[in-house]
Formats: C-alpha cells, structure tokens, sequence
C-alpha cells in the first residue's frame, strides 16, 4: 500500500495558491515545492549533497533515458533510483510521454512546450511531419528509435508503468502523449482523448503490480479552454494521488490554462505542473493552484552561463563580468554567491573549466527554490499577491 498522503496547510481566499504537505516513503514534501530534474540519476554538475545543501526537496528522474542506459533492471537490483544515485529524499519520474512530442512531432524542429501566436495558423506539409521523426504514435502506444544507437523500442501504457515501478520513484506518472504546441484543435482533440484512454490503462496496470509508488494523472488539451476543461473533468475523475499538468501553451496563455485545470481537479490532492521553471511562470502557476515545479532550464542555463536574478537573467560570459568582484546577487544566500565574485565566474566559464557549470547550476537552482519558498512562506502568512507584485516590480524592470 502507498504511503502517501497530501495536507493542504493554508489556501488563499482570493486566488487558487495553497501551501501543503506531501508525504512519500522517502520522505515529505513542503509545498510549492521546485524539483530539479535528474534526467540520467544525476542533477548534472552538482552532486546529491549539493542539490540537498541548496534547499532541494524532490528530484525528478527521465523514465525514457533511465530505461535506454543504465537500464531499468540495474536500478531495480541497486534498490531503486534513491538509493542507486544516493539521494535520500523522494523522488519522480515522468512517464516518457514527454518523449513522444520531442522524438516525434518536435524533432529537428526546435519547438519546446511554449507555441506562439499565429504559428498555430502555419500549416506543416505531411512530408515534413514525417521527416526525421524518431516516434510513431499509435493507439496501442509509441514506437521509437533511441537517439543513442538509433535501436527500435516500444512504450505502452503498461510498459511504462512497469519500467517507472522498477526504477522505484515515489511518485510517477500515467503514460501520455504530449502534442507540438502548434498542432491545430483536432490533433489535439485526437491526443487528448488518447491520452484519457492511456490513463485508464496505466491506472490498471499501476494497481496490478501493487507497491508503495503513487501515480498522477496527467492533464492535456493544449492552448484549448473546452479541452483543458474537458481532460481535467476525465482525469479528476479517475483514481490517480494526484495530478500532471502536461502538453503545450501559448506562454503568454499559461495561467488561464492551468486555472482552467484546477478549477476542475479536486482540491484535496496535489498538482504538479511538468516541464515549467522560469521563474515568473512558477509565481503564475502558484497563483493558479499548482503544488510542484520541475524543469532543466537552470542547469541547462548554468551550464552556458546564464544566470537568474532578481532583476532578471545575466549572462556571466559579459565582459562587464571580468572585473567584477561582488557576488552574483549580494543577498543570495547560495554556496556559489557567499564564496565567489562574478569575475572568478567569468574567468571559469572563459577558460572553460568544468567548475564554472557547478557553480552557476547552484546559484539557479538555489534561486528558484529560494523563490518557490518564499512564496510558500507569503501563503502561510496570506500575502502572495504582495509577494509576487513586489517581485514582479523588480524582476521586469
């Protein structure tokens, strides 16, 4: 049987924001909560003691390329993904869904989860969305090819559920199907309803196999107000711990989708918003009734030199950096910021020393925590609005 369970501490009276508690077996989750992304075991840069020193409380592993390498049967024998990659805290998984969007109708293309207005009217030619595709959709589930050694595989429902079961995270997800932002209503529509089906079928399977995991639901329906209100009325009323809120928005659409959602999902259980983490997108998501976060944005970022502030993103690689001797924020409470000036971090990414990635994927991921904390604490205190105004007031200046 799970160990799970979900406490809402305090909700706000004018907005969807609530903090609360999650309980796992490996532990609890204070939310709003960030989640660093684990795709391969491993926060990249940053070992398990650095992303727990910087205030992290829940990794999230990549189901897709934990299966592929180191295989799923190695994680099972090492006793499942915490213990595998000394992690002490709980942990997720996706459910490789993600995958089907990013092989498939992504591929080559450079799309992410946020569309844009008016590329939504392009029309793509049918040779074009089946040239250099790695995954073919069908209604039984996804066939692919692994970017690694270009080798056939293939995820259902089922196959999913028993591959996330053996990686052993404490919380995973239903299989889904997670459409271009840019694909028009009636793909959409057909990815939705697909997705619904998928859902009961990886609640069958889930259940079949038993263990402590807890397994979400996920929501789509893309940039679509009838769909996203639709899937959220489906899914809210299937058996799942809690919720996903997955697919593709039109960025500057992203609150009004995800209110549109959890208006609908049942409050007493807990919502994690997939694939998101700029800062002022979590603040909206918050706003909107979301409980947890994960994105790969800020190592992704820190690797490259870009770093998050108060006052907005910075990148370090500037020359204006080289001889600068103050921290990257001067109340930044990060390892990064209280040992090391911006000059030493201009100089490591300069002469492309392995450290720089290090400490400017501590200093992001601290900074979004730090920031979802804060916002936790504004909750408590039912303050929010005032938080995230005063935020805004800086951040966008």
């Amino acid at each position: 049987m799970s160990s799970f369970s979900f406490t809402i501490e305090a909700a706000s009276r004018r907005t969807l924001s609530r903090a609360g508690i999650i309980e796992t077996p490996h532990g609890l989750i204070r939310t709003p909560a960030f989640v660093p992304v684990a795709t391969k075991a491993t926060v990249k840069a940053l070992t398990p003691e650095q992303v727990r020193e910087l205030g992290a409380q829940v990794v999230l592993g990549n189901t897709y390329h934990l299966y592929l390498t180191p295989g799923t049967d190695v994680i099972r024998t090492a006793g499942g993904l915490s213990r595998f990659m000394n992690w002490e805290g709980p942990t997720m998984t996706d459910s490789g869904g993600f995958q089907v969007f990013s092989l498939g109708a992504a591929f080559g293309k450079r799309l992410s989860k946020f569309g844009s207005k008016g590329r939504e009217k392009e029309s793509i030619s049918p040779d074009e969305e089946k040239a250099g595709r790695l995954a073919k959709v069908d209604e039984e589930g996804v066939t692919f090819r692994s970017h690694i050694d270009g080798s056939e595989h293939r995820f259902t429902p089922e196959r999913s559920i028993e591959i996330q079961h053996n990686i052993g995270a404490d919380i995973i997800f239903a299989f889904d199907e997670c459409p271009s932002p840019e694909a028009k209503q009636d793909y959409q529509r057909e990815a939705m309803e697909r997705t619904h089906r998928w859902a009961k079928r990886s609640l069958i399977e889930h259940k079949k196999l038993g263990g402590k995991q807890s397994l979400f639901g996920i929501v789509q329906g893309g940039r679509f107000e009838d769909l996203r209100k639709e899937s959220a009325k489906a899914i809210g009323a299937m058996d799942f711990d809690g919720f996903g809120i997955g697919g593709t928005f039109l960025k500057q659409d992203m609150g009004n989708a995800v209110r549109w959602v959890n208006e609908i999902l049942p409050k007493e259980k807990p919502r994690h918003l997939l694939g998101i983490g700029e800062p002022m997108d979590m603040l909206e998501a918050i706003e909107n009734g979301c409980d947890t976060f994960d994105c790969v944005a800020p190592t992704r970022m820190g690797r490259t030199g870009t770093l998050y502030t108060k006052k907005g993103k910075v990148n370090i690689g500037n020359a204006r950096f080289a001889s600068d001797l103050s921290p990257i924020e001067a109340d930044c409470d990060c390892y990064t910021c209280k040992h090391f000036t911006c000059a030493y971090l201009h100089h490591l990414f300069d002469a492309k020393e392995m450290f720089a990635a290090t400490l400017a994927s501590i200093h992001n991921l601290r900074f979004l925590v730090r920031l979802v904390d804060e916002a936790r604490i504004s909750i408590l205190k039912d303050t929010f609005e005032d938080f995230k105004q005063e935020l805004l007031s800086t951040y966008l200046s």
